[in-house]
């Protein structure tokens, strides 16, 4: 009990720094100066390194809930991105507003770009999912636990094997960016040390990921995250030779706030597009985040300007809750600041807005779970995309674990050099199978699917 209490304890009194946690300094260039021609903050850098990355761009074929392409414009991983990136700005920009006159010395310092960072993080959050949303995801876990991969476990770590098994794409976020394999630069992305550490939602390895399975970076990366964190002072809730866990960034809270504002409420719009959804039950769950004098002047704002069409109505609807949502979630990061910086807050920020909008919310993610994400055109996806992900990872990592076959190197002929699945080490090959196939678009997926089942020949 005494030496437990000796590593806990003192941890709920160390308080995590504003001045620490915003580093402009760039993960691989800690000792360089590279010349500049513009003016643009180093945040603002990230940003626009991840906009004009190939692995951004793939988004926007990349399942977000529904089918893709679709008759109706439905959201995909690319618009659903930029839109958490849009709130995830104002959120941040709106703490910087509030915190600023609690903490005068913190103007006209980096704390002043919290919002730009929040905005990167959440471009960035999505960039490590495989195609078909979960079920690609999955399809990577249940091969090793569930499928022919099985056999490989006595052929590698403990630790990587955790990793596979727990594939996710929030640690292969983070794979993604710290990787040198990818992006036009040697050493990767090259961002800087606060946004990276604003994308790990779950600042933990597999192993101390307990039966949820979330964890935050594979042991490829530990000891980047682990530089990563102690530069920036967060703390460290594991004692010595446990797997690490770290608290969170704080900027991770409003990146999470961001993207369940987004999911939540943009998901029920689409399904009302795709009459999934009646405009009745849509109306209803929007207005439902509203006192009744609010309901009145919206209902006179939409009478006011004429609008008619239910789709038009929605939109407004949309946009009113999404406000709402986020000036209560500014509030939330504000009045638990201490909480947050000493690594006590638990639960997200949506949990602890005002009573009425967490009803509101709560109701509309029940009415997510039984209409929309059971719904046969999301079900049909999810059984389709599983049944790709399953074959294309049978078929390469067979071809990675027996590299000599004749199969074997025609398979691998098709994987772009940037992925070492040439390596000497196996845990090496399977990672770059994973990290080719968690790669792709859907379309390329289906198209690679069927090439490799014999379905569909290249036309000369």
């Amino acid at each position: 009990m005494s030496i437990l209490r000796l590593i806990f304890v003192p941890l709920r009194s160390i308080m995590m720094n504003w001045q620490q946690l915003i580093s402009n300094k760039r993960l691989g260039q800690e000792h360089r100066h590279p010349e500049r021609h513009d003016d643009r903050t180093e945040f603002k850098r990230d940003y626009d390194r991840l906009i004009f990355s190939a692995p951004f761009r793939r988004l926007q074929n990349k399942t977000q809930v529904f089918p893709l392409p679709g008759s109706i414009f439905v959201h995909n991983r690319l618009t659903h991105s930029l839109e958490v990136a849009s709130v995830g700005m104002s959120l941040g920009n709106d703490v910087v507003q509030q915190l600023v006159k609690r903490h005068p010395e913190l103007n006209n310092t980096l704390f002043m770009e919290i919002g730009q960072i929040v905005a990167s993080a959440c471009l960035a959050h999505d960039m490590g999912n495989p195609p078909f949303g979960h079920s690609g995801e999955k399809a990577i876990q249940s091969f090793f636990t569930e499928g022919a991969g099985k056999s490989l476990q006595s052929e590698v770590s403990p630790q990587f094997w955790s990793d596979i098994t727990h594939f996710e794409g929030n640690a292969n976020a983070f794979r993604l960016l710290t990787h040198q394999f990818q992006g036009r630069r040697p050493g990767g992305f090259v961002m800087t040390y606060s946004t990276l550490a604003s994308i790990v939602k779950y600042p933990f390895s597999s192993l101390a990921a307990g039966k949820k399975g979330k964890f935050g970076f594979f042991d490829s990366e530990k000891d980047m995250y682990l530089q990563i964190a102690q530069e920036l002072g967060l703390i460290r809730k594991s004692a010595e030779g446990e797997p690490f866990r770290f608290t969170r960034h704080p900027l991770v809270w409003l990146v999470e706030a961001a993207d369940d504002i987004c999911y939540e409420i943009m998901d029920i719009e689409d399904a009302h597009k795709l009459k999934i959804i009646s405009y009745e039950e849509t109306a209803h769950l929007l207005l439902s985040f509203f006192d009744e004098e609010t309901r009145r002047q919206i209902h006179q704002r939409i009478l006011d300007e004429g609008v008619t069409d239910p789709n038009e109505k929605v939109v407004y609807l949309r946009a009113r809750v999404i406000g709402l949502l986020e000036s209560e979630c500014v509030r939330v990061f504000v009045d638990h600041e201490d909480d947050i910086l000493n690594g006590t807050f638990e639960g997200s920020l949506i949990d602890h807005i005002s009573p009425l909008p967490q009803e509101a919310y709560r109701q509309c993610s029940q009415l997510s779970v039984i209409k929309i994400y059971r719904s046969k055109p999301v079900l049909d996806v999810e059984l389709s995309g599983y049944q790709i992900i399953e074959t294309l990872m049978s078929r390469f990592i067979e071809a990675a674990v027996h590299p000599e076959r004749f199969y074997s190197r025609q398979l691998i002929g098709r994987v772009s050099s940037q992925y070492d699945i040439t390596a000497p080490s196996l845990e090496t090959r399977i990672m770059a199978v994973i990290d080719y196939i968690s790669g792709m678009t859907d379309v390329y997926a289906l198209d690679e699917y069927q090439k490799i089942i014999g379905v569909s020949l290249p036309v000369v």
